[in-house]
């Protein structure tokens, strides 16, 4: 918080956030969120709900709210994919990206255009689900929770929608607004907080699972010290692979231009273990709802017992699921190295620049070794996504603990909350060291390496504007609290 631009730059990531989890407690006119509510606490509470838990955790429990950003920056984040995977096959996309920053641009335009269009299909889709609940919501019923939509059809069809796409729209303005202004990818960072705005419930969870009342099981000492210890395995086996790299030697040949000799440097090209990042165990969650919500609803209208029970065996819990999953993570691993990693292209780019791998002959060869050393790579990154995202099911129907807990000992909403955290830790580190101060890793302190008086008086007068602005922030979190205080009281 000394230097005057980072702290800036926090607080304004800070209140724009804060706007952002504003937009996610803000009830749609004529939804009434109670039964849903209601409903994803018992279907949580058994162990479903599988489509309302991914896509609740991804908006920051704004759906469970029949909030005005109730679809969350999915759509963004869909749309940008779409275009990040077209641009590989369409030719005319693939030269705009070439094209400098005014073809970025023109990406970005149409990547908001398409985010408009998805919104509106996808908020005119969630709004007849809301009026009909059991066709997106397997086993909600009417009767025993009563109405989500409490208004006439139409009209709220139509507002509805404009106040979801408009809420949409808000949160990639504000996640833009953070990669720009503020610090970290903004647009990852709201996943992120929405992921983290659980850990109160969680807290409060796990809380009452070891100090229960008597006569309720709950678990003993040595179960916490098993917990706490997976927990911190967990994190550090994320961080680990999320980091992990191998580097792949280059040498680059001399050159003489005129009468300066130009290269004879060593450098090295940084193959990342775990390249895909989290996409496979996002489009492996997806997809694999589909057959399931497809075969019940199928086998219940025919009356064929054996689709019904087929899909019964895809459900979290069957070993016919995990083998499904993994086998999907590990499919969706080598497809999205196969459509990002261009070997041959970097190969290419080598040889022009005169480099090359020692040992390999440039051109060809090159991108063979280099698709090679991928492939090995992609497997054990794949086997490292399948284990962190069987690990929450594992505790969840193994141990019994309760799924909102279970959550933060691995899965999606883990690997994206580290992999954020450390690009965010990443750019924070990098305004230190340029400003000349210690990293976050001497000794738990971030210190000066100039002990010059003049340079400790200049941070004592920056310091003195920081007390204003965190006093400003936590008054704004007391509210938060004695908010949340008189809500729960009033329930």
């Amino acid at each position: 918080m000394k230097i005057p631009e980072l702290r800036s730059r926090i607080l304004y990531t800070l209140a724009l956030l804060f706007v952002a989890r504003v937009g996610a407690h803000i009830p749609l006119p004529g939804v009434d969120p109670v039964p849903l509510q209601q409903f994803f606490a018992d279907q949580t509470a058994g162990g479903g709900g599988a489509l309302v838990g991914l896509y609740n955790m991804f908006t920051g429990g704004a759906l469970v709210k029949g909030a005005v950003c109730a679809l969350g920056i999915m759509p963004y984040i869909s749309a940008s994919i779409i275009f990040q995977l077209m641009t590989a096959v369409v030719p005319s996309l693939s030269r705009l990206q070439q094209e400098g920053d005014v073809g970025r641009q023109k990406l970005t335009q149409l990547t908001r255009y398409l985010t408009v269009g998805i919104c509106l299909v996808q908020g005119t889709l969630l709004i007849l689900a809301l009026e009909n609940p059991s066709r997106l919501f397997s086993g909600y019923d009417i009767n025993h929770y009563g109405s989500i939509v409490i208004v006439g059809r139409f009209w709220f069809l139509v507002q509805s929608t404009v106040f979801m796409t408009a809420g949409t729209m808000l949160l990639m303005w504000l996640g833009e607004q953070v990669t720009q202004r503020g610090i970290g990818n903004g647009v990852s960072l709201l996943i992120t907080v929405g992921i983290l705005a659980d850990i109160p419930g969680a807290a409060t969870a796990t809380y009452q699972l070891f100090f229960a009342p008597v006569g309720v099981a709950r678990l003993g000492l040595p179960q916490g010290i098993v917990m706490v210890a997976l927990f911190v395995i967990v994190i550090a086996g994320i961080v680990l692979v999320t980091q992990g790299q191998r580097k792949i030697p280059v040498q680059y040949a001399k050159r003489v231009v005129g009468q300066k000799v130009y290269g004879g440097q060593s450098s090295f090209l940084p193959l990342k273990v775990n390249y895909s990042g989290v996409m496979p165990v996002i489009f492996a969650s997806a997809i694999l709802l589909f057959p399931q919500q497809i075969l019940s609803q199928l086998g219940a209208a025919l009356n064929i017992k054996f689709l019904v029970e087929f899909s019964n065996n895809l459900l979290r819990g069957n070993w016919v699921y995990y083998f499904g999953y993994s086998t999907l993570i590990l499919f969706f691993s080598y497809f999205w190295v196969s459509v990002m990693f261009k070997p041959i292209q970097i190969a290419d780019d080598l040889k022009k620049y005169g480099g090359y791998v020692p040992g390999v002959r440039p051109g060809q060869p090159t991108a063979h070794f280099l698709d090679f050393s991928m492939t090995r790579l992609t497997l054990a990154g794949a086997i490292f996504l399948t284990v962190i995202a069987v690990m929450p099911d594992v505790l969840l129907f193994e141990l019994q603990v309760p799924s909102r807990i279970a959550y933060f000992f691995g899965g999606t909403g883990m690997l994206i909350t580290v992999g954020v955290m450390l690009d965010t830790m990443r750019q924070i580190e990098t305004f230190l060291l340029q400003r000349h101060y210690d990293g976050f890793l001497r000794k738990g302190r971030i210190r000066g390496r100039s002990g010059t008086a003049q340079m400790a008086l200049g941070d004592a007068a920056d310091m003195k504007t920081v007390g204003v602005l965190w006093l400003a922030l936590g008054i704004i979190f007391l509210i938060g609290i004695i908010a949340w205080a008189v809500r729960n009281l009033a329930l």
